[in-house]
């Protein structure tokens, strides 16, 4: 099981990532992509699902999150060391002190744009 240091620096990266995927500039041409795709069918569950997940922090702060998780556990060679129960566990962990600072930035009014 991972240290509280590194599911904190984790989460620090779930955060800042999903800042990344869901307000930064830097991803406005893929997510205006995404939107004028959905635009074309709006009664498509899946684009709506699609549109829904980039456009929501805690949605994605959840995926991204796991992305993180499962890509330190490989890169360092931990995954296969602890039961499949445990990395759940983790990425819960992960992914909730995300949500916790995407609700503080969130509550702090910053604005994105």
């Amino acid at each position: 099981m991972l240290d509280l240091t590194h599911l904190a620096l984790l989460g620090l990266a779930g955060y800042r990532g999903t800042q990344l995927a869901v307000h930064d500039t830097i991803l406005d041409p893929a997510r205006d992509r995404i939107f004028a795709w959905h635009e074309r069918r709006q009664d498509s569950t899946t684009r709506t699902a699609a549109v829904t997940l980039i456009s929501c922090v805690y949605c994605m702060g959840w995926w991204v999150s796991g992305a993180l998780l499962a890509t330190y556990l490989l890169a360092a060679g931990a995954f296969d060391q602890d039961p499949l129960v445990v990395h759940g566990v983790e990425w819960l962990a992960v992914a909730g002190l995300a949500v916790l600072l995407n609700g503080l930035d969130d509550m702090l009014g910053r604005v994105h744009a």
